[in-house]
């Protein structure tokens, strides 16, 4: 109606929002919800890359061998995951 509508002309512009700044830890929460299987990537690749460089610290060069390349294909998988995750989070806010 006209007359609310000259009320709020009359009460001025509404305040600006009022943002909080968000924690590394809550800000890390939300991005592993959004995107899960980036961190289990990272962690994925840290382990097998862990695990490597124990197998050649103990002279096992073969299985060392091994792991650095499963390490390769580990970092491949957190790279698509984070590809996807962008791809998603994209088409949701072109909606």
């Amino acid at each position: 109606s006209p007359s609310l509508r000259a009320a709020a002309m009359a009460a001025g512009p509404p305040p600006p929002p009022v943002f909080r700044e968000e924690a590394f830890g809550d800000k890390f929460l939300r991005k592993t919800r959004e995107n899960p299987l980036v961190p289990l990537g990272c962690l994925c690749t840290l382990g097998v890359l862990t695990y490597g460089l124990i197998c050649f610290q103990r002279g096992n060069t073969r299985r060392s061998q091994l792991m650095m390349r499963a390490r390769i294909l580990a970092q491949g998988f957190t790279f698509a995951a984070l590809l996807g995750g962008m791809a998603v989070t994209a088409m949701k806010s072109r909606k």
